[in-house]
């Protein structure tokens, strides 16, 4: 058990953050943590945009339905990028063909992911808190006119982190049984019994963002989220095609 460990254990996602905006020094640091996570092929396929206007910050929080977006110390949105390789090949006379594959966005997509985890966990030892903001994808389309992104450039996730004004409980997470596996991939036999004590331990968990209601199970959450589909988010793939992605070649 290392300090780095016992920290990445006992990760918390923070809404509530104090009024205290993050110095440039720390929006440096973090960036520079976050451009020292690996890269697919070196390929360095992501950008990260600091929101720092403050109606861009409220019009983020509308899109994402959450008010503490506007709230945190430091607002990150991290997107995939393949524009700017794709104009240093132009740049060397060559013609780019496989900027828009789905190859490519999936490299830049967790390019993305890791270099936002590796900011995460830099803010947090820092004393930091943070949370990820995939609500920010709500409307993609709006997302990325908002934040003038061209072709080629697509949003990922956002990052919220700043100083925390809360401390919420440590939130439970599945048998370590059920995600681990060995050689190859294993079904659950009999998932509602083999989760129903995990279903009871979530079902006792206290989300602060509804501090008087417990939490429904597991189970149930899943089993709801499976059947509907997310109204805002159901034209993803029109949106990653009209930034150039997933077309076919």
């Amino acid at each position: 058990m290392t300090p780095t460990i016992k920290q990445q254990l006992n990760h918390k996602s923070i809404r509530q953050f104090t009024s205290q905006e993050l110095t440039a020094t720390e929006v440096n640091l973090l960036v520079n943590v976050a451009q020292h996570a690996p890269t697919s092929n070196f390929r360095q396929a992501y950008s990260i945009i600091s929101i720092t206007d403050e109606k861009l910050k409220k019009e983020l929080a509308v899109l994402g339905e959450q008010s503490y977006i506007a709230e945190a110390g430091h607002l990150f949105v991290f997107v995939v990028d393949q524009r700017r390789n794709t104009l240093i090949a132009e740049a060397k006379g060559v013609k780019a063909k496989v900027q828009g594959s789905a190859e490519r966005f999936l490299s830049g997509f967790s390019d993305a992911l890791i270099a936002a985890q590796n900011v995460a966990i830099a803010a947090e030892s820092l004393g930091m808190g943070s949370v990820f903001l995939g609500s920010i994808l709500n409307d993609n389309a709006k997302l990325s006119k908002l934040l003038g992104l061209p072709k080629y450039v697509f949003p990922a996730v956002g990052l919220a982190v700043g100083w925390p004004n809360q401390e919420p409980q440590l939130k439970p997470r599945l048998p370590r049984e059920v995600i681990h596996m060995e050689n190859t991939y294993q079904d659950l036999e009999n998932p509602l019994k083999t989760l129903e004590e995990y279903d009871g331990v979530v079902h006792d968990y206290y989300d602060l963002r509804n501090i008087n209601n417990r939490i429904d199970t597991f189970t149930n959450q899943i089993a709801k989220s499976m059947g509907e589909s997310v109204v805002s988010r159901a034209n993803t793939l029109r949106d990653l095609q009209q930034q150039g992605f997933f077309l076919d070649n």
